[in-house]
C-alpha cells in the first residue's frame, strides 16, 4: 500500500510541476510575486502533490466501489419510488457538503444569502441525479436530453438579470466537484453494468454531464422568481501578508483546521448514506468494509492537505498575475498565457484521475489515459484562451455557450455514442478546486486589471471550461471513428485481394493439374 500511495504522490507531483514551472517563469519575467506569496503558492504545490496522492488512491478504495454498489443495487430494487426518492436525498446531502459550493456561496453572500443558495443548488443536484437515473434505467438518448435540458438553461437565461447568468452557470461547474463527481461517476458505472443490452457500455458515462444542468436551472430559476435580484456583486479577495517563513506556516497551520473540518462533514454525509445503504442491503463484507473504511481516511488526508494547499498558496498567486499583466502594456499576453496554464493545470484536477482511469477499464484500454488526458488539455487550453479573449474585448458569456454548446450538441450525431457521454463528463471533471482557486482568481484579477465588471466577465470561466473539452473530445471521438472505418476498410480489401489471389492460384493449379 505504501509503494502504491507513494508512486500517485510522484505522479501527483509530476502532473502539478509544469503549471509550478510557468508561474515561477512568469513571476521572473513580467508579473513579479512578493517572496511571501511565492513561498506560500510553493507550500501549496506540496500540500496538492500530496494530497492528491491520497485521495486518488482513497477514491480507488472507498468512493468508487461504494457509489459504484450503489448503482447497482438501485437497479435491482422493483420499487420506482424507492429508487427516486433515494436517488434525489442522495444528490441533496452530497451536495450540501460539497467544500466547492461552500467558497462560491462565500463569494457572494452579500447579494445571495449563502444557505439560500447551497439549498437551491443542491435541490438542483437533486433533482437531476433522479432524472439521470432514470435516463439510465429506460434507455434514454444522453445527446437529446442533454439538449432539451441546456435548451431550458438558455431559455430561462433571458429572463433574469444580466449579472445573475454568470453566477447560475458557474454553479453548475462549481457544484461537481471533488467530492460529488467521482460519487456519481462511479454510480453511473454501477447503473449500466447490470444492463445486458448492447448500449450498456455507451451508457456507463454522462450521469455527472446531467447533474451538473441541476444547479444552473435551479439558479436560474430562483434568478426569476427572487422578488429583487438586483446586481449579484462578488468581491476581489484579499492577498494575506507574509513577510517570513513563520508566517506562511502559520497561514497553511490556521486555515487546514476549516478545511478538515469542511471535508469532515462532506464525508461524513456520505458515510452516512453508505452506512443506511449497507444496513439495508447487506452488500459488502468484512474485508470489503475494511478497505473503504481505510479509502474513507486517504480521502479525508488528500482533500485536507490538496483544498488547503490550493487555497492558500493558489489563490493570492493566481490573482496577482492576471491583474498585474492586465494592467501592463502587454495585457494581450493574458491569451497565450491562459492557453499554456489551460493546457498544464488539467492534470492537477483530483477527479480527472477518477475519470481516465474509468474510461481506461470500461473501454478495455481502447480509450487510454493518455489520449483523454491529451484531450482535456487542448480542450482546457482553449477554454482559457476564449475567456481571456472575452475579459479583453467585453464579450458576452452567452454569446460564448450558446454556439459553443449546438456545436458540440451537433457534433453528437456524428460520434460513437460513449464518445458523448465521456465528453460531456470530461467537462464535468475540468471544473474542480484548481478552476476555482487558481483559474478564477486568474480571471478576477485580469477583470479587475482590465477594468471590466468583475462578476459579468470573471465569472463565467467555469461554465466556459466545462463547455470546450465537451468539444474537443467529441472531436477526438470522431477522428477515432474515422480511423476505425478506414481499419475496417482496409481489411476487407485486404481480405478480398486475398481471397482472390487464392482463387487464381487454385485455378493456375486446376489449369496446372489437367
Amino acid at each position: 500500500m505504501n509503494k502504491i500511495l507513494k508512486e500517485k504522490i510522484m505522479e501527483a507531483f509530476f502532473s502539478v510541476l509544469p503549471i509550478t514551472i510557468i508561474v515561477l517563469l512568469v513571476s521572473a519575467v513580467l508579473s513579479p510575486i512578493p517572496s511571501g506569496t511565492m513561498l506560500m503558492f510553493l507550500g501549496g504545490v506540496a500540500l496538492l502533490a500530496i494530497g492528491m496522492g491520497f485521495f486518488t488512491l482513497g477514491a480507488d478504495m472507498a468512493m468508487i466501489p461504494m457509489g459504484d454498489g450503489i448503482g447497482v443495487q438501485l437497479t435491482k430494487t422493483s420499487k420506482l419510488s424507492i429508487i427516486l426518492i433515494v436517488s434525489f436525498l442522495m444528490g441533496i446531502i452530497i451536495t450540501i457538503a460539497e467544500p466547492n459550493l461552500l467558497v462560491l456561496a462565500h463569494q457572494v453572500s452579500a447579494s445571495i444569502p449563502s444557505r439560500q443558495l447551497i439549498l437551491t443548488v443542491a435541490a438542483g443536484v437533486g433533482s437531476l441525479l433522479l432524472i439521470a437515473v432514470l435516463r439510465t434505467l429506460f434507455k434514454i438518448k444522453l445527446s437529446v436530453l442533454l439538449m432539451f435540458l441546456y435548451l431550458i438553461c438558455f431559455g430561462l437565461a433571458f429572463f433574469v438579470p444580466d449579472s445573475f447568468i454568470p453566477i447560475a452557470f458557474e454553479s453548475g461547474g462549481i457544484a461537481t466537484g471533488p467530492i460529488v463527481v467521482p460519487f456519481i461517476l462511479a454510480v453511473g458505472l454501477g447503473l449500466a453494468s447490470v444492463r445486458s443490452d448492447k448500449d450498456h457500455i455507451d451508457d456507463s458515462f454522462g450521469l455527472a454531464a446531467l447533474v451538473m444542468t441541476g444547479p444552473v436551472i435551479a439558479m436560474l430559476l430562483l434568478g426569476i422568481f427572487l422578488k429583487s435580484p438586483g446586481s449579484v456583486e462578488i468581491g476581489i479577495m484579499a492577498i494575506p501578508e507574509a513577510a517570513t517563513s513563520r508566517d506562511v506556516v502559520k497561514h497553511f497551520a490556521v486555515e487546514m483546521p476549516y478545511y478538515f473540518k469542511d471535508i469532515l462533514v462532506a464525508l461524513g454525509c456520505i458515510l452516512f448514506c453508505f452506512a443506511v445503504f449497507q444496513i439495508i442491503s447487506r452488500r459488502y463484507h468484512r474485508r470489503q468494509l475494511n478497505r473503504i473504511a481505510v479509502g474513507f481516511l486517504y480521502t479525508l488526508i488528500g482533500l485536507v492537505f490538496f483544498l488547503t494547499g490550493v487555497n492558500v498558496g493558489f489563490i493570492p498567486v493566481g490573482q496577482l498575475l492576471g491583474s498585474q499583466i492586465a494592467t501592463s502594456e502587454l495585457k494581450w499576453f493574458l491569451i497565450p498565457l491562459g492557453t499554456v496554464i489551460g493546457y498544464f493545470i488539467v492534470t492537477a484536477e483530483p477527479a480527472v484521475h477518477v475519470l481516465n482511469k474509468q474510461i481506461e477499464e470500461v473501454s478495455s484500454g481502447a480509450i487510454s489515459a493518455k489520449m483523454m488526458n491529451r484531450g482535456l488539455a487542448i480542450g482546457m487550453a482553449l477554454g482559457l484562451a476564449i475567456t481571456m479573449t472575452r475579459i479583453i474585448f467585453g464579450i458576452d458569456i452567452l454569446w460564448i455557450l450558446i454556439p459553443g454548446y449546438f456545436f458540440a450538441f451537433t457534433l453528437s450525431f456524428f460520434v460513437p455514442k460513449i464518445f458523448t457521454g465521456i465528453a460531456f463528463d470530461a467537462g464535468t471533471v475540468c471544473t474542480g478546486p484548481m478552476s476555482a482557486t487558481f483559474l478564477l482568481p486568474f480571471a478576477m484579477g485580469a477583470a479587475e486589471g482590465s477594468g471590466r465588471n468583475i462578476m459579468l466577465y470573471a465569472l463565467g470561466i467555469v461554465a466556459i471550461i466545462a463547455m470546450t473539452p465537451v468539444i474537443v473530445i467529441q472531436i477526438m471521438g470522431f477522428m477515432y471513428q474515422l480511423k476505425v472505418d478506414r481499419a475496417s476498410e482496409l481489411t476487407a480489401v485486404q481480405l478480398s485481394a486475398i481471397s482472390t489471389a487464392a482463387g487464381r492460384d487454385i485455378e493456375w493449379g486446376k489449369i496446372h493439374v489437367y
